[in-house]
């Protein structure tokens, strides 16, 4: 025991997710108990809200290690909203996860086969989708929001719990478990890590890169899918707004988790804690009184003092 424990601090450039957590928790228990930072409310609302990030983060892994980005994210999750509010409306809840599921295929074919046959960096092709996808979501829906009617859809995706805790977190945990599974114990992970690591040499070694490519970005936009079916259910309505920005915090708790930015690397268990740990920052920061513009700095600052403490090599 006590030699795994000096191996934990010995790396702790690798594990300074997991102690920057602790820290954070402690600091914050300490200095805003008198305003319920601790009480299990709050502590659940923080999995409320950060629980559609933990999910697209999953899936950001994924695409992270082998060596691309997706900016759509957050636009794909508001588009969704949009069209299963609306197929919900028409022809019920089932309708309603079909055509989420739907959205999220088509949208990540879509970027798939620009970055991979076509030829254009997925930084490029995710980012124009981002415009796409928020523009038809505002076409569709004619900027209005979509109610949601359906009390069983609203329950199963996001607004309800089981005794205390909210179904969200079950969302995120049964997610973080597969693709954890995933990409530790199976082929198709290890080929995601080995495309990241060094696209020419997997090309060498048999690994259809283009396809590993194309099945990633895929995942990552059925991901922001189910995210943004988690946000209508939460909200009972769908709005082109919503997931509005994720990207940002999805792409950092990814990183924050240990996930490298140039590929051949991931995590799915850090990026779940670097998804926590984002939002416990955002909660603390708001307890703490401090003006949005004060919580950006301060958000920000710490995750750059993170990820600088993780990358930097002896």
């Amino acid at each position: 025991m006590a030699d795994r424990t000096s191996g934990f601090f010995a790396n702790w450039r690798q594990n300074i997710i997991y102690i920057g957590f602790v820290v954070i928790f402690v600091v914050f228990a300490l200095t805003l108990s008198h305003k319920g930072f601790l009480n299990p409310t709050n502590l659940l609302n923080i999995i409320r809200q950060t629980a559609m990030i933990a999910v697209m983060a999953v899936a950001m892994t994924f695409v992270l290690a082998c060596g691309e980005i997706d900016l759509s994210i957050g636009a794909v999750a508001g588009l969704t909203t949009v069209t299963v509010a609306m197929a919900i409306a028409v022809a019920g809840p089932a309708a309603g996860v079909l055509a989420g599921i739907a959205t999220g295929i088509a949208v990540g074919c879509f970027n798939g086969w620009l970055t991979t046959r076509i030829g254009i960096p997925s930084f490029l092709t995710t980012l124009a989708m981002m415009g796409i996808a928020k523009g038809l979501a505002m076409w569709i829906s004619a900027t209005a929001a979509v109610p949601i009617l359906s009390p069983g859809y609203s329950w199963a995706f996001g607004g309800g719990s089981i005794g205390p805790i909210p179904v969200l977190l079950f969302w995120m945990l049964v997610i973080g478990a597969i693709g954890h599974f995933v990409l530790r114990r199976t082929g198709f992970g290890r080929r995601v890590l080995a495309t990241g690591g060094g696209e020419t040499a997997a090309r060498y070694s048999g690994i259809d890169t283009a396809n590993i490519k194309f099945k990633v970005l895929v995942l990552s936009s059925v991901a922001a899918a189910i995210a943004g079916m988690l946000y209508a259910g939460r909200l009972q309505s769908g709005r082109f707004q919503l997931g509005e920005g994720d990207e940002l915090s999805v792409i950092a708790a990814a990183v924050l988790g240990g996930t490298s930015l140039f590929g051949g690397k991931g995590t799915v268990v850090g990026t779940i804690v670097g998804a926590l740990m984002i939002g416990l920052i955002n909660n603390g920061l708001i307890l703490m009184g401090l003006e949005f513009s004060q919580q950006l700095i301060a958000r920000g600052a710490i995750i750059i003092l993170a990820v600088a403490l993780s990358q930097k090599r002896a």
